[in-house]
């Protein structure tokens, strides 16, 4: 993405002012992933972290929707970070998400619970009410001729049912609904558990493998060697690697060109050397020969 797409993925961020942080995400969240995709961490970290910093502190926790958008934006931070070669930050980012998530279900499943119980007992109303009416409404539709008034009854009654009928529809979709909030919220916060505690171990291993190897220059040489050989792997994988040794050790020069070369940039040329201009030869030069 060029710059300017960035800067019109911050412009709105900013500017839909009237609008819950569901619904700003849901307006950046495409550019972002895209440039993502093409490498540009650094830039979506700025973007994220940015509206983060604006919205983050100030969404309502009783609002799930909007609390499970900040989880999102978290992982997303989470995953610059990754692709940045920050993997502390990263940790941080997952942590923050992990403790929004576990707010989140928290303060939703006795709301939603409630609103189950009103759905559960309209459902119940609405189906004691309609098979009762129901035995009256099959013997005026079977009834030959009738008179005006219960002609007049049996619309009523038809009418009374579809509204019946309407409700009962309604509480459905709502516990419906209800059950699916519930389970994204519990995935939300089953994901973002396991994923803080698998990087917290990798990093954690990480600092044994360099203390193993000797130091930070040694370990990042011998991880290097194996990233150039993996070309198997997918390339944003390799780029992520490839920045997280460039992060460690950043005066390695082969990490360097590894990660410009995953990023499809040219080497630059080595600037040549003004060649030394011969000094004209003196009088005591042409004597001596």
């Amino acid at each position: 993405m060029t710059r300017f797409g960035f800067l019109l993925a911050c412009t709105l961020a900013t500017s839909l002012g009237a609008q819950s942080l569901t619904d700003r995400f849901k307006e950046v969240r495409g550019p972002w992933e895209l440039q993502l995709e093409r490498g540009d961490a650094a830039m979506v970290r700025k973007g994220v972290e940015a509206l983060l910093g604006r919205e983050g502190l100030t969404v309502n926790p009783s609002d799930y929707n909007d609390m499970h958008a900040l989880v999102a934006l978290r992982g997303l931070a989470a995953r610059a970070c990754l692709s940045e070669g920050s993997w502390e930050d990263a940790v941080i980012h997952f942590q923050k998400a992990q403790s929004a998530a576990e707010e989140n279900l928290v303060t939703a499943e006795p709301f939603l619970a409630k609103t189950r119980v009103e759905h559960e007992q309209k459902l119940k109303e609405c189906r004691d009410t309609l098979a009762k009416q129901a035995p009256r409404l099959k013997e005026l539709d079977e009834a030959p001729g009738l008179t005006r008034d219960q002609i007049k009854l049996r619309q009523q009654l038809k009418i009374f049912t579809d509204e019946q009928q309407a409700a009962i529809a309604h509480s459905e979709r709502a516990l419906k609904d209800i059950e699916g909030i519930l389970d994204r919220l519990r995935q939300a916060k089953e994901t973002t558990t396991r994923t803080t505690a698998g990087w917290q171990a990798f990093l954690a291993a990480e600092k044994t493998e360099i203390a193993e190897a000797g130091g930070v220059p040694q370990y990042v040489a011998g991880k290097l060697e194996q990233v150039k050989a993996d070309d198997a792997r997918p390339k944003q994988e390799r780029l992520t690697y490839a920045r997280r040794l460039q992060k460690l050790d950043p005066a390695n020069k082969d990490v360097v060109r590894l990660v410009n070369g995953l990023l499809g940039k040219e080497e630059e040329a080595a600037p040549v050397k003004p060649k030394k201009k011969k000094k004209p030869a003196t009088k005591k030069d042409q004597v001596s020969k």
